[in-house]
């Protein structure tokens, strides 16, 4: 019975990834591919994309997952099959825009979201410049 208690448990963290484009991200990827793709990969890893917003340089996430986890192989997953599906789907018009031919800088922060209520991070979140 406590295993499965200890089951249900799910951990709670915003992060933001940076782009390492000259022009960034946002200016030749819509906001809603980067939505659906970083829900598919959150589905893989048993997580949910909560919210996901962003400025041209950098994207935010708040994402809820189990402690089975490991927060770097998310946001590894994340970086790896986002950038492999929009080189895919934009190649070449954002070849030209990548700084040493990554798509994300090797940077992220993530951020534990434990005790914040969900509705003022997710407010937090959509309140981004979102670029159109």
């Amino acid at each position: 019975m406590a295993y499965e208690s200890f089951q249900r448990l799910q951990n709670r963290s915003t992060l933001c990834l940076y782009s390492a484009c000259a022009f960034g991200l946002c200016r030749s990827v819509s906001a809603e591919d980067l939505r659906a793709i970083f829900s598919d990969v959150c589905q893989d890893f048993e997580a949910t994309l909560e919210e996901c917003d962003g400025e041209r340089d950098h994207v935010h996430l708040l994402i809820t997952y189990p402690p089975k986890v490991a927060i770097s192989r998310l946001v590894n997953s994340l970086k790896g099959v986002s950038s492999r599906l929009i080189r895919k789907q934009h190649d070449p018009s954002i070849e030209r825009a990548l700084w040493g031919g990554s798509l994300w800088s090797p940077s992220y922060f993530a951020g534990s979201a434990g005790g914040a209520p969900l509705s003022i991070i997710k407010q937090s979140i959509e309140q981004q410049d979102t670029p159109d």
